[in-house]
């Protein structure tokens, strides 16, 4: 399937990586439904693409919500005039708080957004790939999926979970030529980290990470570009950290080297 054959819908690609990923699969040719809860921040994204000669509309999108994922889908797809052969579900939020007085509705916004938000949004657009035989779906994960941090109980947790949502996903629509994988970003400066990051934070990240810095946006949607290419196709129910090295690092310092 060549690019202009294809069509991507991308969840909260309002901001930060949905945004990149947008903006990077319309660059190569294919026609970007650009999904967000804030529509406002994703008529930007669409207007960015279209002004650049690419194809792009926004839709309005709550991940959350069954009645909100069909909609957007079926308007998407009414203007595709086809159905959506890749999906990206980047819409994510994080939540930082303590564990003993995480509020528990936070919690469950957390998992509603980032874990069943993904399920509803790739059970809705996997049906539709499976008439035509093929199909990619790339869940954003993160490295807080396989290591913990203080206050990302929800968040933390939620990805572990998508990490096995994709493994599911892989085993039952594999069969359907379906692949989905999940690409986990180690620290990288966005929006959202933007808001729990501090200096501090930052500082640390960079002495965890063997590559001594954090990611760029452009190194977590090539990851994504080509999980979605047909140069994918066998490749199904990975984990993919793009981290710098940060998944595989141990000590950082130690004490005499001979």
């Amino acid at each position: 399937m060549s690019s202009s054959e294809k069509t991507a819908f991308i969840t909260g690609a309002g901001s930060g990586i949905g945004e990149a990923a947008a903006l990077a699969f319309a660059s190569s040719g294919v026609a970007v439904a650009v999904g967000d809860l804030d529509i406002v921040n994703a008529e930007k994204v669409a207007t960015k693409i279209t002004c650049s000669g690419g194809l792009a509309k926004a839709f309005a999108i709550d991940v959350s919500c069954p009645q909100s994922v069909e909609s957007a889908f079926e308007s998407a797809e009414s203007w595709y005039g086809v159905n959506t052969s890749i999906l990206v579900n980047s819409a994510g939020i994080m939540g930082v708080h303590e564990f003993l007085g995480y509020p528990a509705e936070l919690f469950s916004k957390v998992m509603a957004v980032n874990v069943t938000g993904a399920f509803l949004c790739a059970q809705r657009a996997s049906r539709n790939m499976a008439k035509a035989g093929v199909g990619r779906i790339i869940n954003i994960a993160s490295v807080s999926a396989e290591r913990a941090g203080i206050g990302r109980a929800a968040y933390g947790t939620s990805k572990a979970a998508l990490v096995g949502l994709t493994r599911q996903m892989a085993m039952e629509l594999g069969p359907l030529g379906i692949t989905s994988n999940a690409v986990a970003p180690g620290p990288v400066i966005t929006p959202l980290t933007q808001a729990s990051y501090n200096a501090a934070t930052i500082d640390a990240y960079e002495s965890m990470i063997p590559a001594r810095r954090l990611g760029l946006l452009n190194e977590i949607t090539s990851a994504i570009i080509y999980l979605a290419s047909d140069d994918a196709a066998y490749i199904n129910g990975v984990f993919l950290p793009v981290d710098g090295g940060y998944l595989a690092g141990g000590v950082a310092k130690t004490g005499k080297l001979s």
